[in-house]
């Protein structure tokens, strides 16, 4: 039998699952990392701790699976995206912790920069709006406040990467310092055209271009893992960014295919194939997973907390004790009794990009209970993706002539049946759920199977996406216009006077 083991590394957990040929799911294993938070709208992770655990998960993964090493034919790798790590290229120690891509320490950088004027080659060039969340502020943040980095970085013994590139400089001890495009396309730093870093930028924000990863396509030769990690070398053949993984592996593999992942944030993909024509309603340009020799790019909208409120009533509020009780407390009351809650911690991203906007809960009552409460954050998930459907259907008519047609889902909220017949009514359009809801890891391993010759092409692979389930509008039309609108006042109270 050949497997394909995938490594999931995100936001809050590192996972690996292994699939077998086909795609299904053989074993998982999964564990929770600490999420640091030094400041309000900083937010850091221990490199190291994101490299044990998932190390950890692989092992434990294989030993779960019950299959040999040498049944392992490749490995895959998905990551949060934009998060940043600086390292000692001689010790591979970090020298500071993970700046995530949640975090927000970098906003006067930003409005520095864009009082400069770069802002409009950032987006022409890059397809990014000039925003705290991209990792390229925050290498200049690093490099500016730790004289260690700095010195480093002027000896030549420094090294960049987001996530992916950490895990394979662990996996193969040092050998290999490399990314791949979809990676490289959400640094703030990259060519989207010419496929390569940008020197222009690089000089701009003070980034020597020596600390910077190789770029490779998302399948391709990246590393061999060191012997003494899995009892035998296995190659690393598949890494894409966790969005741009999870549109490979819903088989969105023609333009005007999209997907919405729900996980601690939420992120809408849609294949524009060979079109990387800046957005004109706030979106963001970005390649695609390349598997093949041609270049295919997407248009994004990211809403920075998805899934995240979930985690907040359970940790914030101790509204549940566990994440999946929130839909049974959701359920509990027959609607949100004119609560809106526009979960802005982190600011809002797509497509207001409001990087100074704080949450806010509107319509209380001395009737509401944290069952509307929840209900509320349930709600808040669909609206903000609502809100980057209608940007991206504006996009889709423009370059097509035709709005989207349906949405594929997938994360760990696609198995709430309550958010995604929510989403449907709110959207108008069906929602589809394919069975493997695992499709960020599922991307990986797909990729990592056609870079290692075991799948022929993207027609085979396609035939192994299934759908399980769709959720069609029931909702009147009036009546979820009138909620839409609701919350796009909350969001217009959220960011009143915010820059």
């Amino acid at each position: 039998m050949t497997y394909i083991l995938a490594l999931d590394q995100g936001t809050s957990s590192s996972r690996s699952i292994i699939f077998n040929r086909q795609g299904r799911i053989i074993s998982v294993a999964q564990q929770e990392f600490e999420q640091i938070y030094p400041k309000p709208g900083w937010v850091e992770h221990n490199p190291m701790e994101i490299w044990h655990s998932q190390l950890r998960t692989a092992n434990l993964a294989i030993e779960k699976a019950g299959v040999s090493v040498k049944d392992i034919a490749a490995i895959g790798i998905t990551n949060q995206r934009e998060t940043t790590i600086l390292w000692n290229r001689e010790t591979g120690e970090p020298v500071h912790n993970a700046i995530v891509w949640q975090d927000r320490r970098t906003n006067d950088i930003c409005k520095k920069l864009r009082a400069q004027g770069l802002e409009p080659y950032i987006n022409q060039t890059t397809g990014l709006r000039l925003d705290p969340y991209f990792s390229a502020t925050k290498i200049k943040w690093i490099l500016e406040t730790n004289h260690v980095a700095r010195r480093l970085a002027n000896e030549g013994k420094l090294a960049f990467g987001t996530v992916d590139s950490w895990l394979i400089w662990q996996l193969s001890n040092g050998d290999s310092h490399v990314t791949d495009v979809s990676n490289a396309s959400r640094t703030m730093l990259f060519n989207l055209k010419e496929s390569s870093w940008d020197t222009r930028l690089l000089e701009s924000l003070g980034i020597p271009a020596n600390i910077m990863p190789k770029v490779l396509p998302s399948a391709a030769d990246f590393a061999m893992t060191h012997k003494n990690l899995f009892g035998k070398q296995l190659p690393v053949c598949g890494v894409a960014g966790d969005q741009q993984s999870a549109l490979f592996g819903q088989a969105c593999f023609k333009p005007g295919m999209a997907k919405n992942t729900y996980g601690t944030g939420c992120f809408m993909l849609m294949n524009t194939g060979s079109s990387s024509e800046p957005s004109e309603h706030g979106l963001l340009n970005t390649h695609c997973a390349q598997a093949t020799n041609t270049t295919s790019y997407a248009i994004e909208g990211s809403v920075f907390v998805g899934g995240a409120v979930v985690q907040w009533l359970r940790d914030g509020l101790n509204a549940i004790n566990h994440s999946s009780e929130v839909e049974a407390l959701a359920r509990s009351v027959s609607d949100s009794g004119g609560v809106c809650l526009v979960p802005a911690f982190t600011g809002l991203g797509a497509p207001w990009w409001k990087p100074d906007a704080r949450g806010t809960i509107t319509g209380i009552t001395r009737g509401t209970t944290i069952a509307h409460i929840a209900r509320a954050a349930l709600e808040s998930i669909a609206f903000q993706s609502a809100s980057v459907l209608q940007a991206m259907s504006q996009e889709a008519i423009k370059s097509n002539g035709s709005p989207l047609m349906e949405l594929r889902v997938d994360g760990g909220a696609a198995a709430n049946n309550f958010l995604m017949q929510f989403q449907a009514d709110i959207l108008g359009i069906p929602v589809i759920r394919p069975s493997n809801i695992e499709t960020t890891a599922l991307g990986a391993a797909w990729l990592a199977g056609i870079g290692a010759g075991i799948y022929k092409d993207l027609d085979e692979l396609e035939q192994y996406w299934v759908q399980d389930r769709i959720f069609s509008p029931s909702m009147p039309y009036d009546q979820a216009q009138e909620m839409f609108e609701k919350w796009e006042h909350a969001v217009n109270q959220t960011t009143l006077d915010k820059a």
